[in-house]
């Protein structure tokens, strides 16, 4: 069985290192990577496949940026064009990006069955172009490997039911497996930091980036806190400098560093005493490294951290996220676990449907 790996961000990188090693100890499974280039400098793409062993890809496209409807549009013929001439069995896709929306629709329009990792998840607010993805990937997919319970049951109500696995989260196998590596990380000595005495912030989402009134308040929050609290760190994706610049905002009491590795950010992230992010993926992070968090948005596609207390929404009203970040450092909050994994982790479970399908 051929099965085509697209990805093309960050986040995918990170998902896609527990799974492929699994798929290529899979005897029945071939694995073709393809790289759509969404992300494309080494500190967003080249570091994550060095440091996490992933496989070198078959195929990198090399689409960049540009807008949503361009992006999408160039990685949807590019990766037509490889899934005609590999003739891949299946196309395995990842999380909510352009990309992830891309490699679905180009299967499904060639009639080759998808399969869907982080499937389910919902913010409910269809203005976030992630949720646009999410939805529309899900609704074209033949096997949806569903995180969470609350996942398996969004996808009941918009009539899913057919080829949904609940299998857990493959960025907890990741976490889990080089966590023990990520101790030997300088970046604490680097940066001048002490554990527990920094707050560690990301900021990437369109609806906090794009808009020149919503990053100000964005900034002003995190310059409030750092004031207010510890010191805030800001390792910044590059969008999120450009967007600083084009809208000639400065943080003043924080410090804005370079994207980090996925071992120096866990580690980094480990010993915060708060984090502040707009990352479905850093929230779940912190609730697994047992660090309080504010989401600098309205409402989250991960509720269960909310609910377990690690998580508060905030917005991007500086009051607002002060007043959140008090209450985070106050030790006053009651917290318990969620987002629990199955044993031996989500990746060989992934792994073993998909070597079964069909």
């Amino acid at each position: 069985m051929k099965v085509a790996t697209v990805v093309g961000a960050r986040p995918q990188f990170i998902k896609a290192a527990a799974v492929s090693h699994v798929l290529r100890r899979t005897p029945e499974v071939r694995e073709v990577l393809v790289h759509t280039g969404q992300h494309y400098d080494y500190e967003m793409s080249r570091v994550f496949f060095d440091e996490l062993e992933i496989p070198e890809p078959d195929h990198n496209l090399g689409v960049g940026s540009g807008s949503h409807g361009e992006q999408t549009g160039r990685m949807l013929e590019a990766i037509e064009r490889v899934l005609l001439a590999e003739r891949p069995d299946m196309v395995l896709v990842y999380g909510d990006t352009n990309s992830t929306l891309a490699g679905a629709l180009a299967a499904a329009k060639l009639h080759i069955p998808v399969a869907h990792v982080e499937a389910g998840l919902r913010s409910f607010n269809r203005r976030m172009p992630e949720e646009v993805n999410r939805v529309l990937t899900d609704h074209a997919s033949d096997l949806l490997f569903a995180p969470t319970e609350t996942a398996v049951q969004n996808l009941r109500r918009e009539g899913v039911t057919e080829g949904v696995h609940l299998v857990g989260d493959v960025m907890h196998d990741v976490l889990t497996e080089n966590l023990p590596r990520a101790a030997s990380s300088q970046v604490l000595d680097r940066l001048k930091l002490r554990a527990g005495d920094y707050i560690v912030a990301t900021v990437h989402r369109a609806e906090n980036v794009d808009h020149g009134e919503r990053l100000q308040g964005v900034v002003s929050a995190l310059d409030a806190v750092s004031r207010r609290f510890l010191p805030v760190v800001l390792p910044a994706h590059p969008r999120l400098r450009g967007r600083l610049r084009e809208f000639s905002l400065r943080p003043r009491h924080v410090t804005i560093t370079a994207p980090l590795s996925y071992l120096d950010m866990l580690w980094l992230q480990k010993n915060a005493a708060l984090i502040l992010t707009d990352s479905g993926g850093v929230q779940k992070e912190a609730c697994w490294l047992g660090v309080p968090c504010v989401t600098l948005r309205a409402e989250t596609e991960w509720p269960e951290t909310v609910q377990g207390g690690w998580n508060v929404l905030a917005g991007s009203d500086p009051d607002a996220v002060l007043a959140a970040a008090e209450r985070q450092l106050s030790g006053d909050v009651r917290r318990h676990a969620v987002l629990e994994q199955p044993p031996g982790g989500a990746a060989p479970l992934i792994a073993g449907i998909i070597a079964s399908f069909g």
